[in-house]
């Protein structure tokens, strides 16, 4: 239970826990909303994703698992438009006849809540080479307010390249967005106002990508001296036009907080392996960022502090429930948090903000 009374975790940190291993390469735990309220858990299963999905919005009741067949993925990015479709771009490993890996990125779009997925469509590797292209990073998935969706990967040489889609429902070429040393996971946003920005960690410190207009050029990633732990990258827009940035903190802080011309805030937690989700929500009657992560021993944490008021600080609460994968978060039809995790059986379950005061969950429920 998080509330008023919840203490900060010291801000010490030791070595992340590892994840538990599984049958398949893919990891994670997904969480969206349709346009009609209802959530949709998704995780990965042999063959694909299972996809489980709430029979009425809010009501915690949910359909049986369904399987959305895939076959070799490696690393899937989600993400939502305005009309609340669902985009999914996956990085795909297939073995040929001849033995050989063919690895390419691959984007599917569910329009409908429980509705079938689209068919699996290949945008290809932005290398010919089959050395390169093998060595191709994970892709990350955005889209524009005005529909428009950018792919935007780490090549090989640690590069950064995209594909995006024209107006007319056409995909442009890969291109090669300059930059080096990229080093783990892209964390990237689409903003109401419509612009782009994107953020990638590399040995040296960061990069940061800013359109200075809707649809205009992305840029050169501007370099920054911050240190953060590669592949724990997330971020929210916390403020109109204003994205904040939240990672693990190398030197011990715990979470981080991040916004572009601020000095990083230490939020305290004790992080393990893997990346934060955020999200904003109303917790008695405050604008509040929630952020939940894995622990050092693999349960899922979940903080609240009140939005871009970082400084009055977060107050943490280790839920005891392990999972095998960086917990997710979203709000259900009536502006209510919502946890997923995945267990130690690989079956997601699921905590949802009760009425009472504070960020206080619900009895675990496991789907």
């Amino acid at each position: 239970m998080l509330g008023r009374t919840a203490h900060p975790v010291a801000r010490t940190a030791r070595p992340a826990a590892g994840v538990a291993p599984g049958a398949d390469a893919l990891r994670g735990v997904w969480l969206t909303r349709g346009r009609e309220g209802s959530l949709t858990v998704y995780t990965p299963a042999e063959g694909g994703l299972r996809r489980w999905t709430e029979t009425r919005p809010g009501t915690g009741r949910w359909s049986p698992p369904v399987l959305v067949p895939v076959e070799g993925l490696t690393h899937l990015s989600v993400t939502q438009d305005v009309n609340a479709y669902v985009h999914f771009v996956g990085r795909r490993e297939r073995r040929k006849a001849d033995g050989r890996t063919v690895v390419d990125v691959v984007y599917a779009l569910q329009y409908q809540t429980g509705r079938p997925v689209s068919e699996w469509r290949s945008l290809g590797n932005p290398h010919k080479g089959a050395e390169a292209a093998g060595r191709l990073g994970e892709p990350e998935v955005v889209v524009t307010p005005t529909g428009m969706v950018h792919i935007f990967v780490r090549s090989a040489d640690g590069g950064l390249a995209l594909r995006r889609e024209q107006s007319d429902g056409k995909w442009r070429p890969w291109s090669d967005r300059r930059g080096s040393g990229i080093a783990s996971t892209l964390a990237a946003i689409a903003l109401t106002s419509g612009r782009i920005e994107l953020f990638a960690t590399t040995v040296d410190g960061v990069l940061h990508w800013s359109q200075q207009a809707p649809g205009g050029t992305l840029g050169e990633g501007r370099p920054a001296r911050l240190a953060a732990v590669p592949g724990t990258v997330a971020v929210l827009e916390t403020g109109p036009d204003r994205p904040t940035y939240y990672w693990t903190d190398p030197g011990g802080r715990g979470v981080v907080a991040y916004r572009a011309g601020a000095w990083p805030t230490a939020l305290g937690g004790a992080p393990g392996e893997g990346p934060h989700a955020a999200l904003r929500a109303l917790v008695d009657g405050y604008d509040c960022t929630v952020l939940a992560h894995r622990g050092l021993d693999g349960s899922a944490v979940v903080g609240v502090g009140v939005t871009e008021d970082e400084g009055n600080g977060v107050w943490w609460s280790d839920t005891g429930v392990r999972s095998l994968a960086p917990p997710a978060l979203a709000l259900d039809a009536f502006g209510r948090v919502l946890i997923a995790v995945v267990d130690e059986d690989g079956v997601p379950r699921v905590a949802r903000q009760t009425d009472s005061s504070g960020l206080t969950l619900s009895e675990w429920r496991t789907l």
